[in-house]
């Protein structure tokens, strides 16, 4: 049965710490709800009732332009091993620029002043509900390895590449909303 967290506990920290991928889902009004995977080795528990993780360039970066105009957000654990569990973490979500200085304690403090290259920005969720349910419909998967696509792809583009592509595919949403990755106001 599901149960409702005003913050979280040690064991929902602990079932955080055992997962390999968490999803993110964000809406803006009149734009289409995005819903994307990610590693959870960009991800840090802050306190009871915040977490952040390091963005990584994508292809597109929608969750950024929904926050600008609707900053609710959503991530969500499945349990892929182990005992069946789902928990989602309710609130308000808030992009936090990489020229900023905010981005920059965030990196020293809990990246050790270093981030994946392409990182483009940490996402910071401030949560007022944990929810978890039965996660009874979930399939057991056996977790291999992590993919090392996006650093191969981002070493091999460089600084200047990833900049280009910023510039090129990241400016926007595929609703066209701005996604403010060079103007972080």
């Amino acid at each position: 049965m599901a149960k409702d967290f005003d913050a979280l506990n040690p064991k929902l920290t602990a079932f955080i710490g055992r997962q390999k991928m968490f999803f993110t889902a964000s809406a803006a009004p009149s734009a289409r709800i995005n819903i994307s995977p990610r590693s959870t080795d960009c991800l840090r528990v802050i306190d009871s009732n915040t977490v952040i993780y390091l963005d990584r360039t994508g292809s597109g970066n929608e969750t950024a332009a929904h926050l600008r105009a609707d900053d609710r957000l959503t991530i969500m654990f499945c349990a892929m091993e182990g005992a069946p569990q789902i928990l989602r973490l309710y609130g308000r979500g808030q992009i936090i620029h990489r020229d900023s200085d905010s981005y920059a304690e965030l990196l020293q403090k809990f990246y050790a002043n270093k981030g994946p290259e392409g990182a483009r920005q940490i996402v910071r969720l401030d949560f007022d509900l944990a929810k978890t349910s039965c996660g009874f419909g979930v399939p057991v998967f056996d977790y291999v390895e992590e993919r090392n696509f996006l650093d191969l792809w981002a070493e091999q583009k460089g600084p200047k590449g990833i900049a280009d592509y910023w510039h090129d595919e990241n400016q926007k949403s595929m609703d066209g909303l701005p996604t403010g990755i060079y103007d972080p106001t």
